[in-house]
């Protein structure tokens, strides 16, 4: 897309446009009687500045070559009279103006731009001069007159002052009777007063001005009597012409001024031709010269303005763009001959001037041409100024540019619209005083948007749209699309604009995709009235009952909302998602993360066993909510007061009401997008969801759910019994199923389960695939044993008494157990002479399980002993052993013999103490063979002192699953990291 050249760097306004001069009407409204007397403002006194910015519309240039021919003296296809009864402020004293300079001039007149154009349509050589007179009944008196007290005879009537103009004092002579008597002159004494060297033109303007003020007086009759009679004195003439000006406003008019204008109507039309200035077509050329300097180059033979590369490049642009988007513009818009709509009109975009030919000429005090080249020319000064000062890059002058915010231009705005009471609705909604709602909205909006002033632009054009004579006063959704989007303005924008512009304003009607600005409050500004008095009590309510309602109950979970403190939250292992408040946002508190964090590892004053178990929702932020919350209640306020509402506006409330509540909704869809929960590094994490809306799952938990599966945070099981492998506690060689039931709420390595009844199907998969054995205890071993057989998950226990084993272990429960290790009970012993002492003998398996010793021999030191292992003390005192042997394997006990009383204990008790490092491989032997005998002989108390050192260093992870494992024993759970 090719960049644009800015409107005010291709074509240049007037200078007093550009300098910013005040404007007034009298700019563009002519007196002919001033030009005459040479009073005029300079672009309508001096011809060669005039016909610069004079446009020739088709019946301008074919009325001024026929009254060029027709003083030239050539009847044929001329007439002599013309009736240009056409619209207020259409045109009409400019033409006059026109043909005042070229009879005034005549041939001097040749050298004019346009006046070739109107030769060579007369078929004449040049323009002739001719006598002339103006009759404005606007400005003549007929009791005070003209003249007298300067030197010229005091004229009273028209025909007096019309015989002065042309002959001078000889031609007053000839109706001086007539003038004293106020009656009309006939025919004959009408041709005596004509030129006679020279061909005469009379132009009469303002003529139903001075019947309406002479009506009373006799005048009015008689001007009736002098212009017919006029009328058909040049009908017989070879050069005389009459052009005569009726107005056609009929807003002001009387019942008797309806008929005398009826009556000239019908009677100049009878003896002359009727002729209307400008076509419709034609406006944007006659405005083009009027407001902008052109070089004379740039102006083709027929007058029209030849546009440079950057204007037709516009053009083509807007064409293309429109082309693209022909589905979303009005119908009655030209598509397929755009750009030449756009070449034009240009600087003006052709929604400016269609809006006042579609729908303000229907207006009763619209003026046509003088209305519109005012209103237009305070409209460019003020955009040419703006432009340059806030360097914009605008293409073309936008229907939305209009400089609403200037008081001139408001007032002559209603002056055309008839209505000053829509200055309040202007100043409120769109632009005139501070925090107009238009402004504003722009001022709050996205840099795209507030940049473009789209709510300040849509806002304008549908009061354009929507206040025009037409009957369905509104602006349609692709109008304003026409009048403010284009090549670089994004459509969708302009929709966001109109509905911010629909909740804020207060005299804006919206009916759909129809629009329309009106001295008629809407429902908005009761809304305004009714959000002041919403108090903050209600509004927490809304939002808290809103929250639990986007956050239903879902299976396989529980939905806690707003705990304060850690002890409301059970530490059981379920999945639990914990809703905070909206006091605990994430904007607005900053502790929120660490607030999570103490309650997600801390059950009062106890540490939390199931901390993975808890997954939380924090809002973003509570003041969109809040202020959501805050709306809805308001237009519920509005339906409950039972107002008495049109169709519109039951219709505008209920659509408030439905928006309002979606809005609520919305919002606490959007606020909730942070999902806090223990990491695997035993930190917590935040999950941004995004932005999500309510049409992104049907609930939020359920979209919260989702996502987490996405990364294995949560899952629906069952869980591969490979999973379990890999992770399983070091410490534990059988782990309970409970315990792991647990680890999946419990440890951050685990994923959680949606449902733990799966953790049977996990168990029971890994036992028939033989990843896993199924066990219970019992004095004599594992029972039950099930190892790569059939396992139901119905048959599995999710118990403490219940285990599962690894399949290396649960090989070696399948292999033949084998004599490994002796004990021999009791291992000490203190008897006198002759005294027995039966010891028994303990086999263990390789496994540590108890085992057939077999053949056993008794061997002794001392003593005797049976092969049944009673040993009897013999007669000598001291110190001796017994010691047994079974399948290669020694065990040895002693004997102390003593004569008397049992010898006293020492005065202090001693305790066998040993320190030391076991290897790994030997701490199923180190239990068997020291501290299962050490256990039997009295109180043994073991201290242990783990130090582990995992590859890469230890994590908390790793410290937090220990501490896991410890409480699965009952044990102290206390680990330190180093």
């Amino acid at each position: 897309m090719a960049k644009l050249q800015p409107w005010y760097k291709v074509v240049t306004p007037r200078e007093d446009l550009r300098e910013g001069k005040p404007l007034d009407a009298s700019e563009f409204a002519v007196h002919l009687d001033q030009v005459r007397k040479g009073m005029a403002s300079d672009d309508y006194q001096k011809p060669e500045q005039f016909f610069e910015r004079t446009y020739f519309t088709k019946n301008l240039l074919k009325m001024a070559a026929e009254v060029v021919r027709r003083l030239s003296g050539e009847k044929t296809a001329t007439s002599a009279v013309f009736n240009m009864a056409t619209q207020f402020g259409g045109g009409k004293t400019h033409a006059l103006t026109a043909l005042y300079h070229l009879a005034e001039h005549g041939a001097a007149a040749s050298k004019w731009q346009g006046v070739g154009q109107v030769l060579t349509h007369a078929g004449v050589k040049e323009v002739p001069a001719a006598a002339t007179a103006v009759f404005v009944g606007t400005e003549f008196d007929s009791i005070k007159g003209r003249g007298g007290d300067d030197g010229t005879p005091r004229r009273k009537t028209p025909w007096g002052e019309i015989a002065f103009q042309l002959s001078g004092e000889a031609g007053f002579r000839t109706v001086e009777e007539h003038e004293k008597q106020m009656i009309a002159p006939a025919g004959e004494v009408i041709r005596s007063f004509l030129a006679t060297d020279r061909p005469s033109l009379i132009l009469v303007d303002e003529l139903m001005n001075y019947v309406s003020r002479n009506r009373k007086s006799g005048l009015a009759t008689q001007l009736y009597s002098f212009i017919q009679n006029l009328s058909e004195v040049a009908r017989g003439s070879d050069n005389v012409v009459l052009v005569v000006s009726i107005p056609a406003s009929e807003l002001e008019m009387s019942a008797e001024d309806q008929s005398d204008y009826e009556r000239l109507h019908k009677m100049l039309d009878r003896v002359g031709k009727a002729v209307m200035m400008s076509a419709e077509a034609e406006t944007s050329e006659i405005i083009r010269r009027r407001l902008f300097e052109w070089d004379p180059k740039a102006v083709s033979q027929d007058g029209r303005v030849l546009l440079s590369q950057e204007a037709l490049m516009t053009a083509r642009e807007y064409a293309e763009w429109l082309q693209e988007n022909r589905a979303q513009i009005p119908g009655w818009f030209p598509v397929d001959h755009a750009q030449s709509t756009f070449e034009s009109t240009y600087p003006f975009h052709p929604a400016v001037l269609s809006v006042f030919e579609r729908k303000w000429q229907e207006l009763p005090r619209f003026q046509q041409t003088r209305g519109v080249l005012r209103l237009l020319a305070l409209w460019v000064s003020h955009a040419y100024q703006q432009a340059f000062k806030r360097a914009e890059q605008v293409p073309l002058i936008g229907l939305g540019s209009a400089p609403l915010e200037e008081p001139i231009f408001r007032s002559a705005l209603f002056e055309q619209l008839g209505e000053s009471k829509l200055e309040g609705p202007v100043t409120t909604d769109i632009c005139g005083k501070r925090g107009s709602h238009a402004v504003r909205l722009d001022d709050e909006a996205v840099d795209t948007i507030r940049k473009a002033r789209l709510h300040r632009k849509a806002a304008i054009s549908i009061f354009f749209e929507s206040n025009g004579g037409q009957s369905r006063n509104e602006a349609s959704l692709p109008e304003v699309r026409l009048a403010v989007a284009g090549p670089h303005v994004d459509l969708g924008n302009v929709e966001t604009a109109l509905e911010a512009l629909s909740d804020a304003c207060y005299y804006l009607t919206t009916e759909g995709s129809r629009y329309r600005f009106s001295t008629r409050e809407n429902l908005t500004k009761r809304y305004a009235d009714r959000r002041a008095t919403i108090q903050n009590d209600q509004i927490d309510q809304r939002v808290r009952e809103e929250i639990q309602g986007v956050f239903p109950r879902t299976d396989g979970i529980e939905i806690l909302p707003f705990p304060e403190k850690s002890s409301q939250i059970q530490d059981r292992p379920v999945i639990t998602l914990v809703v905070m408040g909206p006091d605990h946002a994430v904007q607005d508190d900053p502790r929120v993360v660490a607030t999570v964090e103490g309650m997600t590892k801390e059950h009062g004053k106890s540490a939390r066993t199931y901390k993975s178990a808890l997954i939380w929702a924090v809002p973003e932020s509570a003041a969109s909510m809040r202020e959501a919350a805050r709306k809805s209640l308001a237009w519920e306020a509005i339906q409950a007061e039972g107002l008495k509402l049109d169709d519109s506006q039951r219709k505008q409330l209920g659509i408030s009401l439905e928006k309002g509540r979606r809005d609520l909704t919305e919002s606490v869809w959007r606020s909730y997008k942070n999902v806090l929960l223990l990491g695997k590094d035993n930190s917590i994490k935040t999950v941004d969801l995004g932005l999500v809306t309510s049409s992104s799952h049907s609930s939020l938990p359920g979209l919260i759910l989702e996502r987490l599966r996405q990364t294995d945070e949560v899952d629906k099981g069952p869980i591969s019994a490979r999973f379990l492998v890999r992770n399983w506690p070091p410490a534990f060689t059988e782990w309970s199923t409970k315990a792991v039931h647990d680890a999946f709420y419990a440890s951050p390595l685990f994923p959680r389960l949606l449902d733990p009844a799966t953790i049977k199907d996990t168990v029971a998969r890994g036992v028939t695939d033989g990843l896993l054995a199924y066990v219970g205890k019992s004095p004599k071993g594992y029972d039950p044993f099930v190892f790569r057989g059939q396992l139901t998950p119905l048959e599995v226990e999710i118990s403490d008494d219940v285990f599962i084993i690894k399949a290396e272990e649960a090989e070696k429960h399948l292999q033949p157990p084998e004599l490994t290790g002796v004990v021999i009970q009791p291992p000490t012993s203190q008897l006198k002479p002759g005294e027995k002492q039966a010891f028994a003998v303990e086999a263990l398996d390789q496994f540590g399980q108890p085992i057939e010793a077999g053949e056993v021999s008794w061997e002794k030191t001392g003593g005797e002993i049976s092969a049944a292992g009673v040993f009897t003390a013999g007669k000598d005192l001291g110190s001796f052993s017994v010691t047994v042997e079974a399948g290669g394997i020694i065990s040895t006990a002693s004997v102390t013999v003593f004569e008397g009383i049992t010898p006293p204990p020492p005065s202090t008790q001693m305790r066998l103490i040993w320190e030391g490092d076991v290897p790994h491989q030997k701490w199923t032997n180190f239990y068997m063979k020291i501290l299962s005998g050490l256990v039997s002989k009295g109180t043994l108390s073991l201290r242990l002192r783990v130090e582990a050192e995992p590859d890469g260093g230890a994590t908390d992870a790793q410290a937090e699953e220990l501490r896991s494992a410890l409480r699965g024993l009952g044990i102290k759970d206390e680990v330190e990291l180093e």
